[in-house]
């Protein structure tokens, strides 16, 4: 007779568990560390603004422009890799290589649309603590999550991967 204590032990060891262990392995989810520097950029601008553009500069303008091609990369990138029938979140395994789409031109359109989005920010409400964010960000991305990923994709997909990589760029 099972005890309750073996049967969800057993849950643990199952399928369930599987599903975990086919993923990168990322230090932190992306949008997670895009909304922690997004906030600490706005934390420190609201306790001291460092304003770093010309004040004849349509900042606003500008910056809202970028955001919103960083944004439109983004979108473009999330519903090129779900048409391909892969998860999109870095909690989740990755099903396929995408080539097609914004894939083309870099590995990581998705990470370049959070850099580009945050740079729109920094320009938009003209924030050097903004722009400053970006650098413990980047190094997180790059490092936490990238690196991990390349390499459990590498270990997933082999040659196909290594292939990929030799066409395609990291960033640009």
């Amino acid at each position: 007779m099972q005890t309750a204590f073996s049967q969800i032990k057993r849950g643990f060891t199952g399928p369930v568990m599987a599903d975990i262990t086919d993923t990168a392995g990322v230090i932190v989810r992306p949008p997670i560390a895009w909304a922690l520097a997004v906030l600490a950029g706005f934390a420190l601008n609201w306790l001291m603004p460092l304003p770093f553009l010309p004040a004849a500069l349509p900042a606003g303008w500008l910056g809202a422009t970028v955001f919103a091609l960083a944004l439109a990369l983004v979108a473009w990138a999330i519903s090129t890799m779900t048409r391909a029938g892969s998860n999109v979140p870095t909690n989740l395994p990755t099903t396929t290589i995408v080539e097609a789409g914004p894939y083309r031109f870099t590995r990581n359109p998705i990470y370049l649309g959070m850099v580009l989005g945050l740079i729109g920010l920094a320009i938009a409400f003209n924030s050097l603590w903004l722009l400053m964010t970006l650098l413990p960000f980047a190094l997180v991305i790059r490092y936490g999550v990238i690196a991990r990923e390349e390499a459990y994709l590498e270990r997933k997909f082999g040659d196909v991967y290594r292939r990929y990589c030799a066409r395609v760029r990291r960033w640009l």
